[in-house]
C-alpha cells in the first residue's frame, strides 16, 4: 500500500482530526479539541473509514448531561453558594431573598441542604425566621464544594467512571430539579487502523500546508508558488445521486398500452364520471343489482343526475323490461330512467367499451379496442383491494370471432407479461355469456393467481348499443395485480404510498413487448 498517495489525498479536515485520534475517540472530543464543527468532524470521520484509515464501534452507554439548570448554575455559581455570600450578618427569610436575588423556591432548597451540612444556623424572632453563618459555614465560603467541582467536568459523563466522591456529588445534585439528567445515548468510539497508524509515522508531511483546491485567488496571488496540491481519487464513493424516473405504476402502464398497439388495438378513453346508464343499464346490470347500491358504487351528489341518448334509451328500456327484439326475456321489471340519469364514478373501464361500440358501423368491422384507465369501486382497503384502481379493458369485434380467439389474445398478453400459463374458468358476469374467471401462472410467486374477468358480450348488449348481432370479445384485468409479481411486492396500497426509498429501489420495468 502507498501511504505518501494516500496522504497525498487527505482532505484538509481528514488532516487536522487524523493526529487528534492517538488521544480522543469519540467524537465529542474531537469537536471539543480541533476547532470544527460537529458536521465537520463526522464528514472526516466517514472520509477516513472508507479509507481504512479508522475503525468505529458503536455502543449504547448511560451519560450524564448538564441540564439547563447546571448550565446557569456553572456560570453564575450554585444558589447556596450565592446564599452563603449574601449572608453576612443574621438575616431573615426575606432579606436574604432580596440580597441573593434567588427564588423563594431556591432559597427553600438552601435552607434545607446548608442546614443538613451545619453550615448555618436557623432561629426565630417574632414572625421572622432569622439565619445566621457558623464557623463550618465560614470554611465552605474559602473553598470548593465538591458539587462546584462536579459541574465544572467535562460532560457527558459515564457515571462508571466517577470516584466515589464524584458519586456522592452527582447523587446530590441529581436529586436537585433539572442540573443534571441521565440519558442512554448511542456513543462511537473511533480507533485507528494499522494503516492509520503507519500514517501518523509521517506527521510532518500528514500536517504540512497542501492547496485544496484552484481558486482566481490561488492563481492571481500565485500562491500556489512552492505548495503542494492535494490529489483526487476519481475512483473515491460518493454520495450516491438519485435522478428522476417514472413511478413504477406509470412503467407499467406505459408497457401494458405497447403490448395492445402492437397487437393492433386501437386506444379507448373517456370519462371517469359517467351516468348509470352507461356503466351498467347499456350492460344489461339489472337496475337491482347489488353492485348499483352505495357500498360498490360512488354517485355523485352535485349534480346528480346526468343526460342519456334518447336513441338508445328506448332500446336499453325494452331489453331490460322484456328482451326488446334480441330473443331474450330481458329482467322482466320496469326500467327507472331517473336511476338510470344517476351521475356515478365509473365502477369499470367497460363503459368505455359500451360508448365505442354505439358508434361502429358494420362495414368497419373487424376492430380491436383497449384502455386503461382508473375506475372506482366503494370498498374496504386491504392488501388485495383498493377503492381506486387500474383497470385493462379490451374488446375484439369481429363477426368471426370466438371463445378460441379470446383464449388466444389472453394468452399473448399474459405472456408478454411474464407469466407462463394461462387458466379458463367458468365464472358469470352480467354482461357477457360464456363468462370466465382468468387465472395466471406467476413464476415469480410459484402460483396461479386470480387476474380479471373476460367472456363474450351478450346479445342484450351487442344488439342493443350495435343495432346488430356480432360477437364481441371482451375483458377486464385489475393491473395491480397483473404487476406485482414483477414488482415482487405482497400489498397493492404499495402502489399508492409516497415512500422515497421505496420509489427509488423499485426496479424499472424490462420486459419489452415481441
Amino acid at each position: 500500500m502507498d501511504i505518501q498517495k494516500i496522504i497525498d489525498g487527505l482532505h484538509p479536515l481528514e488532516r487536522k482530526i487524523l493526529p487528534l485520534l492517538t488521544k480522543y475517540s469519540s467524537i465529542p472530543n474531537l469537536v471539543d479539541n480541533s476547532s470544527l464543527k460537529e458536521i465537520e468532524v463526522i464528514r472526516a470521520i466517514q472520509w477516513l473509514r472508507n479509507k481504512n484509515l479508522i475503525d468505529s464501534k458503536e455502543d449504547s452507554k448511560q451519560l450524564v448531561f448538564l441540564d439547563k439548570n447546571g448550565k446557569i448554575y456553572l456560570k453564575s455559581g450554585l444558589p447556596e453558594r450565592v446564599f452563603l455570600n449574601s449572608l453576612n450578618r443574621e438575616m431573615s427569610i426575606k432579606e436574604i431573598e432580596k440580597t441573593s436575588k434567588l427564588s423563594k423556591e431556591e432559597v427553600s432548597v438552601c435552607l434545607g441542604l446548608l442546614k443538613r451540612k451545619n453550615a448555618i444556623n436557623i432561629g426565630k424572632k417574632g414572625n421572622d425566621v432569622l439565619v445566621s453563618l457558623t464557623d463550618v459555614g465560614r470554611n465552605i465560603l474559602k473553598k470548593e464544594m465538591i458539587e462546584e467541582t462536579f459541574l465544572k467536568k467535562s460532560f457527558p459523563l459515564d457515571p462508571k467512571i466517577l470516584s466515589s466522591e464524584e458519586i456522592y456529588a452527582f447523587n446530590e445534585l441529581n436529586k436537585r430539579k433539572n442540573i443534571l439528567k441521565v440519558e442512554v445515548q448511542k456513543v462511537k468510539t473511533i480507533t485507528l487502523t494499522p494503516v492509520g497508524i503507519s500514517l501518523l509515522q509521517n506527521v510532518d508531511t500528514l500536517t504540512k500546508d497542501v492547496i485544496d483546491g484552484l481558486t482566481q485567488d490561488v492563481i492571481r496571488n500565485k500562491s500556489w508558488n512552492n505548495k503542494e496540491f492535494r490529489s483526487y481519487d476519481v475512483k473515491f464513493p460518493v454520495p450516491r445521486i438519485n435522478y428522476g424516473k417514472k413511478h413504477f405504476e406509470n412503467e407499467a402502464i406505459d408497457y401494458i398500452k405497447s403490448i395492445w398497439l402492437n397487437l393492433g388495438f386501437k386506444e379507448m378513453s373517456g370519462q371517469m364520471v359517467q351516468t348509470a346508464f352507461w356503466d351498467l343499464d347499456s350492460l344489461f346490470v339489472p337496475q337491482d343489482h347489488p353492485a348499483r347500491e352505495m357500498q360498490d358504487t360512488f354517485y355523485i351528489k352535485k349534480p346528480s343526475k346526468g343526460t342519456i341518448p334518447e336513441d338508445l334509451k328506448k332500446k336499453v328500456k325494452a331489453v331490460h323490461e322484456n328482451g326488446g327484439d334480441t330473443g331474450s326475456t330481458g329482467w322482466k321489471s320496469a326500467w327507472n330512467e331517473d336511476k338510470a340519469r344517476e351521475l356515478l364514478l365509473r365502477t369499470h373501464t367497460t363503459v368505455l367499451s359500451a360508448h365505442t361500440l354505439s358508434k361502429l358501423k358494420k362495414e368497419d368491422l373487424p376492430l380491436k379496442f383497449f384502455s386503461v384507465g382508473k375506475c372506482f369501486r366503494n370498498e374496504a382497503v386491504d392488501w388485495n383491494h383498493l377503492f381506486e384502481f387500474y383497470q385493462v379493458e379490451g374488446i375484439v369485434v369481429d363477426p368471426n370471432a370466438n371463445f378460441d380467439n379470446l383464449k388466444g389474445y389472453l394468452n399473448e398478453f399474459f405472456k408478454k407479461m411474464g407469466y407462463t400459463k394461462v387458466m379458463i374458468r367458468p365464472s358469470h358476469f352480467p354482461y357477457t355469456e360464456p363468462s370466465a374467471e382468468i387465472m395466471a401462472y406467476s413464476p415469480e410467486k410459484q402460483q396461479w393467481i386470480e387476474l380479471g374477468g373476460a367472456g363474450i358480450f351478450r346479445p342484450e348488449v351487442t344488439k342493443t348499443l350495435l343495432g346488430f348481432e356480432c360477437p364481441v370479445l371482451a375483458w377486464g384485468l385489475g393491473l395491480g395485480r397483473v404487476a406485482v409479481p414483477y414488482y415482487k411486492i405482497q400489498d397493492l396500497r404499495d402502489f399508492n404510498r409516497n415512500d422515497l426509498k421505496q420509489l427509488r429501489s423499485m426496479k424499472k420495468w424490462l420486459l419489452q413487448p415481441q
